[in-house]
């Protein structure tokens, strides 16, 4: 079953964060995952979050994909451009849902 991360952080270095960014998109799609969505933050409509600058939205064709792509160990110099480059990163996996009826009927 397909899974969507939410990927929502500050980038403290644009190097660091450039140099992963540059290969991520290769080795996203080629464990499993789709980039759904870019966002800059504009502005709290509602709640008490934190905001974070930015907005990654990644559709995974399952758990085991997502999980792959994070303990790949290829990939082992790949992440900690990510987490030099970042910080206040929140990252959420959400189960893709054609709609609400599985959450409203519990």
């Amino acid at each position: 079953m397909p899974v969507y991360a939410l990927n929502l952080f500050d980038v403290s270095n644009k190097d660091e964060y450039i140099a992963y960014s540059k290969r991520s998109v290769k080795e996203v799609r080629a464990h499993g995952g789709r980039v759904v969505s870019l966002g800059k933050f504009r502005q709290a409509a509602q709640g008490d979050i934190k905001p974070r600058t930015v907005l990654i939205l990644v559709e995974w064709e399952s758990i085991e994909a997502f999980e792959s792509y994070r303990n790949d160990p290829a990939l082992a110099d790949l992440h900690p451009h990510r987490e030099n480059g970042t910080e206040n990163y929140i990252w959420h996996l959400f189960d893709k849902l054609e709609d609400l009826r599985p959450i409203l009927k519990e």
